[in-house]
């Protein structure tokens, strides 16, 4: 099995216990759902991708991006949902 070499780790345990991995990352095409938002959001705060390869990898500006983690910060995931967009902004 060939491992494609990375300077990053290829897990990180998150705050609350649970482990978040490469394999864990959905997919560069996904359908954003507020779960994968914030496990993009996770992975890069804590250091298992760089922004700016999550930002390339999934064609985020910096503004949506940085949206998604005021979001989560402020209001947790559910500020995520596009249904809460104007329950949270």
């Amino acid at each position: 099995m060939f491992l494609k070499k990375s300077r990053n780790p290829r897990i990180v345990t998150l705050d609350d216990g649970r482990i978040l991995s490469v394999a864990d990352l959905p997919d560069a095409d996904t359908r954003w759902v507020a779960s994968r938002k914030q496990t993009v959001v996770l992975a890069v705060t804590h250091g298992l991708i760089a922004r700016e390869e999550a930002l390339e990898r999934y064609g985020l500006s910096d503004e949506e991006f940085d949206g998604w983690c005021r979001a989560i910060a402020a209001h947790g995931k559910a500020a995520l949902r596009v249904t809460a967009l104007r329950r949270y902004s």
